[in-house]
């Protein structure tokens, strides 16, 4: 099999960029996929989630885990990361947030010029449909569905409500380059009358309308890309597996790589490009020595505290929640609201650790359930759970082979809480977030502190509860990072440096972790890389 254009991995990236791609017609694209469609009703129902995110079965899901974490009492990290066409965007919270004006003119300010807030802002606004409408931040014709959440709960409005009272003020829309403020986040849930309330993932925005009806469109799901195929120094195809047997699918023009910032930096060491310690133990021929390859590894380590309620009106686990389900469930499947249609992390926070800094530098997911261990340790009961991040981690870490074997997972190492820093403001955070969960009217609805919080705990214990407990929140990024300096991994419109007929489009080449979570920035990145892969192929 032969296309103008390979690409592998139909996340978030790649599923944007094979549609933009094959938008033209005289253009032929084929997409490479190892999980499945993504369409599945345990998708396209937002509560179902919780089916997804344990990893019990790895529905959808790789169920990825970290090698273990000094920084964490060699705890061993989870991370989810989404198997089918849409990705992560597929088992997500569906938040849809693009982080800080500053992000990314200070890509540009490391020479990836064109990568500043003004430039990008274009490309957020192409990607969205905004139930809102367009306006000068926003986007109302695109093919991704963002929405006011259906049925957000009355004890998120308070917690809106008692961070409002300690101080911080306002937010109604996260999404303008400042997000300061506590609100409610906007989601990519569909809002139209047709599929009002579900999901609406990448795969589903941009890529199941187009499945048979493309002609020049060729997609390949349950098919895992073992290696990229190279002819000296230029990329002419994908090696993959698929039902059992290998295969190649070449490419005229370009092989895109969007596997993520695990499976990015790990298919390019497989193919034998990135360091040679990590690649020639294995056994590997080197391609292409790129010492940036794996490194760079940023993600935003998250540490929860929670209560019980006797509230139940949010979700919770027991006789009582499963009795009322097939009314929810019913309430969903006429209308597509109620607590189905539910992102869990229904509040938003973007606040600063100090007064005197900035721009915030903490994030907070107001959760309408009791979260312990990614859902994998359950509470009989009902309660809520408030997440706290740091947003701009000074940690570094690495992805590296394993072993030779193309189905092996990769090796992880975050190395979460490496660099004091962020301990210090993860501290920092978990008192201030502590405070609006004892702040009224949100005080009300606290039946018992979970996890051992109590009050006047010290920095120490403090310290101990985190390096217990904490783990990420799913924002892995920066492994194949865009640049113009020797680490760099991809130049600034996505080009492997010293290869031919390569880019890399996804989370990876983020210079630096955004302000925020990831999906929607994924995206803006391949709506960009569209623009720019059409702009080369017209010099051919």
């Amino acid at each position: 099999m032969e296309f103008d254009y390979v690409i592998v991995g139909g996340g978030s990236a790649g599923a944007t960029l094979a549609s933009r791609l094959s938008e033209d017609p005289g253009t032929n694209v084929c997409l490479l996929e190892a999980g499945g469609r993504g369409d599945s009703i345990l998708v396209r129902a937002p509560a179902a989630v919780v089916t997804m995110l344990p990893g019990r079965g790895k529905i959808n899901n790789w169920a990825l885990q970290t090698v273990p974490q000094p920084g964490l009492f060699g705890r061993k990290g989870y991370q989810p990361r989404g198997r089918a066409l849409g990705g992560s965007s597929a088992i997500n919270a569906m938040l849809y947030v693009r982080g800080q004006r500053q992000d990314y003119d200070g890509w540009a300010d490391l020479g990836c010029h064109g990568w500043e807030w003004d430039s990008v802002l274009p490309y957020f606004k192409k990607a969205e449909n905004n139930a809102w409408g367009a306006d000068e931040d926003h986007g109302g014709a695109g093919p991704l569905h963002v929405s006011d959440q259906q049925s957000p709960r009355p004890i998120t409005r308070a917690f809106v409500e008692a961070a409002h009272r300690q101080g911080m003020p306002l937010c109604k829309d996260f999404n303008t380059g400042d997000n300061e403020g506590v609100g409610l986040y906007q989601v990519t849930q569909f809002h139209d009358s047709e599929r009002n309330g579900e999901r609406c993932s990448a795969a589903a925005a941009y890529l199941h309308p187009l499945l048979g009806q493309r002609p020049n469109l060729t997609v390949l799901t349950q098919t895992r890309t073992t290696r990229i195929l190279f002819e000296g120094k230029r990329a002419v195809g994908a090696a993959c597996r698929r039902s059992g047997q290998d295969h190649e699918v070449r490419a005229r023009r370009e092989v895109v790589v969007a596997a993520g910032a695990f499976g990015s930096p790990q298919l390019l060491q497989l193919s034998g490009v990135g360091r040679v310690e990590d690649i020639a133990r294995h056994g590997i021929r080197m391609v292409h020595e790129l010492p940036g390859v794996g490194q760079n590894l940023q993600d935003h380590l998250d540490f929860i505290l929670a209560c019980k309620s006797k509230d139940t009106d949010n979700f919770g686990i027991g006789l009582a929640a499963a009795a009322h389900m097939p009314g929810h469930i019913a309430q969903w499947s006429r209308d597509g609201t109620g607590i189905i249609a539910t992102p869990f992390a229904e509040g938003a926070a973007f606040f600063k650790s100090d007064p005197s800094i900035e721009r915030p530098d903490l994030q907070l997911h107001f959760v309408i359930s009791i979260v312990d261990d990614h859902a994998r340790k359950l509470h009989a009961g009902y309660g809520y759970s408030c997440h706290v991040c740091v947003l701009r981690p000074f940690s570094r870490g690495a992805v590296f082979l394993q072993s030779g074997d193309p189905l092996a997972d990769p090796g992880i190492d975050p190395r979460f809480l490496s660099d004091d820093r962020d301990l210090a403001m993860l501290i920092r955070g978990a008192r201030m977030t502590r405070e609006v969960l004892l702040s009224e009217p949100l005080a009300g609805y606290c039946h018992k502190e979970l996890f051992g919080i109590r009050d006047g705990m010290t920095d120490a214990q403090w310290e101990h509860h985190i390096r217990s407990r904490a783990d990420t929140i799913y924002h892995p990024a920066g492994t194949c990072r865009m640049g113009v300096d020797e680490m760099a991994v991809v130049d600034p419109e996505l080009r492997v440096r010293g290869l031919e007929g390569i880019r890399v489009v996804d989370a990876s080449v983020m210079p630096t972790l955004v302000s925020g979570n990831t999906n929607a920035p994924t995206i803006m990145i391949a709506e960009r890389a569209a623009d720019l892969i059409r702009g080369d192929s017209l010099h051919d």
